[in-house]
């Protein structure tokens, strides 16, 4: 999926190519140690659980579409799903211009945030 950090951003922020966990009702997308929940009547806006940052959630565009037109900034690709990416984009490396490769915490913690979520 591609992760943007929305809040405070105006189309900058950081952003992620990345795998993510769902929840079993798929609203929660985990990535990064992160519990992201899905506002009530969108396809791809979300909250953090614990710091109310929004995201934008999308999937991956071959024509490489995914940041804003106005937006600027590498977007990081997560290690583990840098060579799915590249068969999707139909390329054979990343331009080091527009992307970088990062390691991402892709453990979960499904107690910590039903707990977090039951507790609000």
């Amino acid at each position: 999926m591609y992760v943007e950090l929305s809040t405070g951003a105006n189309h900058n922020g950081p952003a992620w190519i990345c795998y993510v966990s769902l929840s079993k009702s798929k609203r929660t997308k985990y990535f990064n140690g992160k519990a992201l929940k899905q506002y009530s009547g969108t396809h791809s806006n979300h909250y953090d659980f614990e710091t109310g940052e929004e995201y934008w959630l999308s999937g991956i565009k071959k024509k490489g579409t995914n940041r804003h037109w106005a937006g600027k900034g590498k977007i990081q690709v997560d290690e583990s799903a840098v060579e799915e990416f590249l068969e999707i984009k139909e390329l054979k490396e990343l331009d080091i211009n527009k992307y970088e490769i990062v390691h991402l915490n892709n453990e979960v913690d499904l107690k910590y945030f039903t707990k977090l979520e039951n507790s609000n």
